[in-house]
């Protein structure tokens, strides 16, 4: 996901967005820990995924 496509949705897209990724994150960390997970980057990226929505968050809410 784009921090340009982020900058464009609203607060409560945005909070939904938030909410699906962590629930995507805790998912595959589930995965990982039973050893069912094989692409571990994804791991990583949900958790980019997840910094992104919360920094153009803050800085909706600096405005």
């Amino acid at each position: 996901m784009k921090s340009s496509e982020l900058r464009e949705k609203s607060l409560d897209e945005l909070n939904e967005a938030l909410a699906d990724e962590l629930k995507k994150q805790f998912k595959l960390r589930m995965q990982l820990a039973t050893g069912q997970l094989t692409e571990t980057h994804l791991v990583k990226l949900a958790r980019r995924n997840a910094a992104k929505i919360k920094t153009v968050l803050n800085q909706k809410a600096g405005e």
